[in-house]
């Protein structure tokens, strides 16, 4: 619902509208040949809702994966900003530093300084830093690599973020990609995880925003 408002929407739990459900019917049925092994989600309520959506629509998995949801899944923490305006956060974070919007922000100075940009202008520094945020995003991805069930080859789906998912590109995509492009709502990106290297090597981009 924030995204109809243009409001930063992160920890916040706002629910899904009608075409957040569409969108979530239409992953599933692109997904639906897939044979998941495992699931895991955000705990936010939208992205629960859209883990079970793209389930039930799966013809493939055998048994089919029950979504395990956990905090470590979840968009950015925007802190003291959360459901506020995005032009008047952005504002807020990048203005000292001489850019007034997040466009100009990332262009400038790179996608970690929106992150710690927000969190210097957050009057009580509840906002992600940049390490404060890959730090719970790699525990995310650790906990998937902890998994027993999970093992070289399998299919897993994960339900996160967009800025979440626009973070991944911008830290492992190879050349090629237009990140302009924010990913759309209920889109498809397909990441390998190698989990035998260190998490700064054990991810490379397949395709982006299907």
């Amino acid at each position: 619902m924030f995204n109809r408002y243009n409001r930063l929407q992160g920890w916040s739990n706002s629910p899904l509208t009608e075409t957040g459900m569409a969108d979530a019917e239409r992953a599933g049925r692109k997904l639906a040949s897939v044979s998941f092994t495992a699931a895991f989600c955000s705990d936010t309520t939208r992205a629960q809702i859209t883990a079970q959506t793209i389930l039930r629509c799966n013809t493939a998995s055998d048994p089919l994966p029950e979504p395990r949801s956990d905090m470590h899944f979840r968009e950015q923490c925007y802190g003291y900003y959360e459901g506020q305006d995005m032009a008047a956060a952005w504002w807020a974070a990048g203005a000292p530093h001489g850019a007034g919007t997040y466009n100009e922000i990332v262009e400038r100075f790179g996608l970690g300084a929106s992150r710690d940009f927000l969190h210097e202008a957050d009057p009580f520094h509840d906002a992600e830093s940049d390490g404060e945020y890959w730090k719970r995003v790699e525990g995310g991805f650790a906990i998937i690599a902890a998994d027993e069930g999970v093992h070289d080859g399998d299919d897993v789906l994960v339900i996160s973020h967009g800025n979440t998912l626009l973070s991944l590109m911008h830290r492992y995509a190879p050349q090629g990609y237009d990140l302009s492009e924010r990913p759309r709502n209920g889109s498809v990106t397909r990441i390998d995880f190698d989990t035998s290297k260190p998490i700064d090597e054990a991810l490379s981009v397949v395709a982006y925003n299907e």
